[in-house]
């Protein structure tokens, strides 16, 4: 862990499922974004559930012959960070509605 609260170790997020206010899930975090804001890394963006998933591994997979001509093209769900509530980081959950 850091001394910075507002710094987190994002690999430990990978995988972790987040739910909204009413606790329905609504995917696994399955990657970020990151741009330079103010000369630093920073993570601006998370996208979550299948399409996020399919946007992780469906590049490669959509590269081979027989993956190729399966028209799968799942929704894709992208949060910006700060919807996010990390303050227990083991269960993040949306802010708001």
């Amino acid at each position: 862990m850091t001394d910075d609260p507002r710094e987190i170790h994002v690999e430990h997020l990978l995988g972790r499922r987040v739910r909204d206010s009413r606790g329905v899930s609504i995917g696994r975090i399955e990657e970020f974004c990151v741009d330079t804001v103010e000369g630093l890394p920073c993570v601006v963006e998370v996208h979550v559930g299948p399409g996020a998933l399919f946007e992780r591994v469906g590049a490669f997979l959509h590269q081979l012959p027989f993956f190729s001509r399966i028209p799968w093209s799942p929704r894709l769900r992208r949060i910006r960070w700060d919807e996010i509530d990390l303050s227990d980081q083991r269960h993040p959950r949306l802010r708001g509605r």
